[in-house]
């Protein structure tokens, strides 16, 4: 028997792990922002070595994806504003994570309960459900995109902030109070913004190639039957 509400359910982790999978690249992949600290010139511009300006990242980041962490900026200074934002940002890297996680669960349990018959999954208009969820995600970030190009990322930077930490303004850091953000310039955050987009526009036409191929081998083995 065809089951709508798993179908809705799996549809919906689908769509949610594409967005957080992509999110988390340049979170969890250190080596990401690693590569980038020569070509941005940041330690020209900071005065700082390379060991210096990672170990510094690093603390950043473990306060920002680990328990219980002490938050802190390796030798560069920080106040206790731009402290308050990396609470906020906490905030927002947690619910990622727990979007990533439980949609993975969702996955994976659909999958092997479909595997074992358990349930079947419904095909609105003839398509796989994950079919649809990567057609919506890839319309989606297209609009993002063309959005983003319009205003410049400049904007765009400003207005993510706005929406995410209404009413505040304390991710606008002094670079001579709040040190860390020398090492973590507007570059950076374009190349994580191309990095997500990038990675959320090739998962989605995989899963698009996929399912397209698999249909059409499944019309031709009934048309060979």
């Amino acid at each position: 028997m065809k089951n709508k509400i798993a179908t809705i359910i799996f549809g919906i982790g689908v769509f949610f792990f594409i967005i957080a999978f992509s999110i988390g690249l340049p979170i969890y992949f250190r080596p990401f922002y690693y590569a980038q600290i020569e070509p941005l010139n940041l330690p020209l511009f900071t005065g700082e070595s390379y060991e210096t300006i990672k170990q510094a990242f690093d603390e950043v980041m473990n306060f920002l994806v680990l328990p219980n962490q002490e938050f802190g900026t390796g030798v560069f200074k920080f106040n206790e504003a731009g402290k308050d934002h990396f609470v906020d940002c906490k905030i927002l890297f947690d619910i990622n994570a727990t979007a990533l996680i439980i949609s993975s669960i969702i996955i994976i349990t659909t999958l092997i309960l479909q595997k074992k018959k358990v349930i079947t999954l419904v095909r609105p208009f003839g398509l796989s459900v994950s079919f649809i969820s990567a057609i919506s995600i890839f319309l989606v970030i297209f609009v993002i995109v063309a959005l983003v190009g319009i205003a410049g990322f400049s904007k765009a930077f400003t207005v993510f902030h706005h929406i995410f930490f209404p009413g505040k303004d304390n991710w606008m850091f002094d670079p001579y109070d709040m040190e860390v953000i020398n090492i973590l310039p507007q570059q950076f955050f374009l190349n994580c913004a191309i990095l997500i987009g990038a990675s959320i526009l090739v998962i989605s036409l995989s899963i698009i190639v996929f399912q397209l191929i698999k249909r059409h081998k499944a019309k031709k083995s009934i048309e060979n039957q």
